[in-house]
């Protein structure tokens, strides 16, 4: 089966003055459908740059990366933005909501990228909202609505163009825990329910009960990688 994503002896290096530093060194993983990957680490391990190397966001300094067996690493700056609208979700601790929208309103916007106006926006935007469980919170606007509510919308709007991967960066780390746990359950349930790959950068180890996979990152390079072992973290 061709994985989803796949990622091979990825390197990325930042120059500082005179000085190179490896945020990234030989880094190889694949995700796939229906998966549920999670990437841990101490702060500054590389966890964040490898998701936005996955997402297109950045560029690796050498080495493959690949979308549903697309090569995207090499890509020109005006072909990435149509990989990330038709194939990726991003979903940020932040939510990145835009507050003079209401709930359904900030979904129509990521419709319209896809030229999706109108009656049907509003008719897709409202079904998404009734996927995450907030159907009824359409017309609110985010100042009206939980940390949970305003993380479940964004994942909502991250599933607009309907993206085969889903990208989490730190998405219950400004939960409490049962907004955290409501938010987990939605991205497991991406995967297993509805086929995503879904890959989430955390430091919440409640999260680890959700994962299929877990990924420990330490300086830039792969320490563990193991399907479903709770004690590789140790």
């Amino acid at each position: 089966m061709t994985p989803e994503i796949s990622v091979r002896e990825v390197t990325k290096a930042y120059d500082e003055r005179a000085a190179s530093t490896l945020a990234l060194d030989r880094v190889s993983l694949d995700v796939h459908r229906a998966e549920v990957m999670l990437l841990m680490g101490p702060s500054g391990s590389g966890k964040t740059t490898l998701l936005s190397i996955m997402g297109g966001i950045l560029r690796p300094t050498s080495g493959s990366v690949k979308i549903a067996g697309r090569e995207i690493g090499s890509l020109g700056e005006s072909e990435l933005p149509a990989v990330r609208l038709n194939q990726i979700g991003f979903v940020f601790q932040a939510f990145n909501l835009f507050p003079n929208l209401s709930a359904g309103e900030n979904i129509e916007l990521a419709l319209d990228l896809k030229h999706i106006r109108g009656a049907e926006a509003r008719r897709r935007a409202a079904a998404l909202l009734d996927l995450v469980g907030l159907a009824h919170r359409y017309r609110d606007f985010p100042a009206n609505l939980s940390g949970g509510q305003k993380q479940r919308v964004a994942i909502a709007r991250a599933l607009a163009h309907d993206p085969a991967v889903v990208l989490a960066d730190e998405p219950t780390a400004a939960l409490d825990s049962e907004s955290g746990r409501s938010v987990m359950e939605l991205l497991r349930g991406l995967a297993h329910d509805r086929g995503r790959a879904v890959v989430i950068v955390t430091h919440d180890t409640r999260a680890v009960a959700y994962a299929d996979r877990i990924v420990r990152i330490q300086d830039g390079r792969i320490a563990d990688n193991c399907p479903e072992e709770v004690a590789c973290l140790a």
